[in-house]
């Protein structure tokens, strides 16, 4: 009885969002993505009069073993130097945070670095920097589950200030080569569809990659679930955002995802909970070889394509003004009855 309750409130919601949308003064469909972006913002709301309240991005960083292994054009001690200038106020995503005006979290998930006290840092490191997967998973087991509850925790204090809608970034040399084993081993695809130029190899420097990853793939044959894989291929900062995302899932809150890494992040929460893509925006598509495929795997549409491939977040920051125009017609637009505007017949 519960459950045709909830599924008749659920079905009545849905038919009224979509008349409200449709009966504004436009033509049928002619705001495009954004009616159906204002459409599943009511239903993650839950109401037909939505609203985004405090806004967050929150940026994850962590260093990775496997970058010793030469398969980023940057040297590891970049993740470290970048913090700084997040703290600092200076990277791309600080300036569209403040035009946008998003609050914004940096957290240390695993930097290879003690980081001087007395800094806006969100201490969460599990350890300094993942393993080399070349010689062991990426994470012991007790290692992971401390990733991914951290990552929950920081939702979790987020989540007191009243905020409803939070976007995740990250910064980890050599994340990309995590998150292409990652994306071949949850999808069971080639590997070599799967890795792209990361910070922007060269054709020399491309092939090693793909060489080095592919020993990493063939060293873990039988690791098939979704946290298997996440312990053994991924990031800390990869982790911890998988966590972030469940926690702001149970929340309730929308989930804004940033390029490549971030949707890997999102893909291995789906696998173990596919409802959590009622509540994530995929904000751009970036340049990095395979994000496309694995949106489309995902069967997702992305608002922007800028050719981004910073990460950091800023594919969320840029797509936030547009998630705000979309409550914004739902809420202020008039309808052609308000309006006395004559409708098609």
């Amino acid at each position: 009885m519960h459950f045709t309750i909830k599924t008749t409130y659920t079905s009545m919601l849905a038919d009224e969002l979509q008349h409200k949308i449709d009966f504004k003064t436009k033509p049928l469909g002619a705001l495009g993505h954004l009616e159906q972006l204002a459409h599943k913002i009511g239903m993650v709301q839950k109401t037909a009069s939505p609203k985004l309240s405090n806004p967050h991005m929150v940026v994850f960083a962590a260093d990775h073993g496997i970058a010793t292994s030469g398969v980023s054009a940057y040297p590891q001690e970049v993740t470290y130097q970048m913090v700084m200038n997040f703290l600092d106020g200076g990277a791309a995503i600080n300036v569209f945070c403040r035009q946008h005006d998003i609050s914004i979290k940096i957290v240390d998930a695993g930097v290879n670095l003690d980081f001087p006290e007395g800094l806006e840092l969100v201490d969460k490191k599990v350890r300094k920097s993942s393993r080399n997967i070349l010689e062991e998973p990426a994470m012991t087991s007790e290692e992971y589950q401390k990733a991914l509850e951290n990552g929950r925790k920081v939702v979790r204090d987020i989540a007191k200030t009243g905020c409803n809608i939070i976007g995740f970034g990250e910064m980890g040399i050599g994340n990309t080569s995590s998150s292409s084993l990652m994306m071949c081993r949850l999808f069971d695809l080639s590997l070599i569809s799967c890795i792209g130029r990361g910070t922007g190899l060269d054709d020399a420097q491309l092939l090693h990659k793909i060489k080095i990853l592919s020993e990493c793939a063939e060293k873990y044959p039988n690791v098939e679930t979704a946290d298997e894989i996440a312990q053994t291929f991924g990031g800390l900062e990869i982790v911890q955002m998988m966590g972030a995302m469940e926690e702001a899932y149970r929340g309730n809150m929308l989930v804004m995802v940033d390029g490549f890494i971030a949707s890997m992040a999102a893909a291995a929460v789906w696998k173990k909970n596919p409802e959590i893509l009622d509540n994530c925006i995929f904000c751009h598509v970036s340049d990095e070889n395979a994000h496309k495929e694995l949106l489309e795997l995902l069967g997702q549409k992305a608002l922007l394509n800028l050719n981004l491939r910073l990460g950091e977040g800023t594919g969320c920051a840029l797509a936030y003004p547009l998630i705000q125009s979309a409550v914004n017609f739902l809420n202020e637009m008039s309808s052609f009855e308000d309006a006395h505007v004559s409708n098609k017949e």
